[in-house]
């Protein structure tokens, strides 16, 4: 009796831990990416102000639409949604922005706690800082589903200094 009880609680505890997962918390992986790691507001020596929304004829846009920053520059992004939709910011290279949609489009409700990204409901704005430690080509994108195939990405340039 005891074994049979341990193997319903085993099956339980295992069925709770894979929902935990498949709703969706994705927290804390992005401490450092390809693109640099979380800035000191203090050291920031630019703020760029990026608004996102939605056109009257359905696409989903940010402006600006692209970004050009210096290696090793500490960046204020304040962050405003002008739409009626919520919106998304995120900061990655190209390949992990297109892991991340993938993922969003299979648990849309997927909940983010990363310093390169920033959910924002209609109305709100928000702030990421963040310090570019590495150049090259990168990208900012909504990862919402369907938000990024509506147009809501663009290139990141970081300048060697």
């Amino acid at each position: 009796m005891k074994k049979s009880a341990l193997a319903l609680a085993l099956v339980i505890a295992s069925a709770l831990s894979s929902q935990a997962l498949a709703s969706g918390s994705h927290a804390g992986g992005h401490d450092k990416v390809s693109i640099g790691e979380p800035g000191d507001s203090k050291k920031s020596t630019q703020t760029i102000r990026v608004t996102m929304k939605e056109t009257d004829d359905g696409k989903m846009i940010f402006t600006p639409a692209t970004i050009k920053v210096r290696q090793g520059q500490t960046v204020h992004f304040a962050i405003r949604n002008a739409g009626e939709l919520a919106h998304e910011f995120v900061l990655d290279d190209k390949a992990t922005i297109q892991e991340h949609k993938i993922t969003m489009e299979k648990f849309p409700d997927m909940e983010h706690d990363d310093p390169n990204a920033i959910r924002l409901e209609p109305g709100k704005s928000g702030d990421i800082y963040w310090t570019f430690t590495n150049d090259g080509t990168f990208e900012f994108a909504c990862l919402v589903p369907g938000h990024y195939d509506a147009g809501m990405h663009g290139p990141l340039d970081v300048v060697k200094k």
